[in-house]
């Protein structure tokens, strides 16, 4: 059942823009309490329409599947675990299908699709971690 709580949900991630938090979503809808927040983002997830991205902190994120927002990877800063989008061009998602391809044949794999996290520091850590050099 699409409830008017996993209808905000859904209309929050995608405001968010990038995979969010728990933490996160409940700062922006103040009204959305924790416990019902899980049990939302897990029935969401149970039927297909958002799923888990796994970054370098304690929290999960979640984000819409790429049914509904498009296929896309992810940036994941080490320090604060933040994770944001970016595409590359359509040559080089070619070229990485051809490369996993061959990988998977020589293992007798079948790639149905792919994901890629880049894992680094973000943005604002490098300027925190510089501010705090000085």
């Amino acid at each position: 059942m699409y409830t008017a709580g996993r209808r905000q949900l859904v209309e929050l991630l995608l405001k968010h823009g990038r995979p969010a938090s728990v933490p996160e979503l409940l700062k922006n809808r103040a009204r959305l309490t924790q416990s019902s927040t899980y049990r939302n983002l897990a029935d969401l997830e149970a039927v297909g329409i958002i799923h888990k991205v796994a970054g370098s902190d304690d929290h999960a994120r979640y984000e819409l599947n790429e049914d509904l927002i498009g296929h896309h990877h992810h940036l994941i800063c080490d320090k604060c675990g933040s994770i944001d989008d970016f595409e590359v061009g359509s040559s080089t998602e070619r070229e990485l299908e051809r490369v996993l391809q061959s990988a998977a044949k020589s293992a007798r794999f079948v790639v149905t699709g792919h994901r890629l996290d880049a894992i680094g520091v973000c943005a604002n850590c490098q300027k925190n971690s510089a501010r705090t050099a000085r």
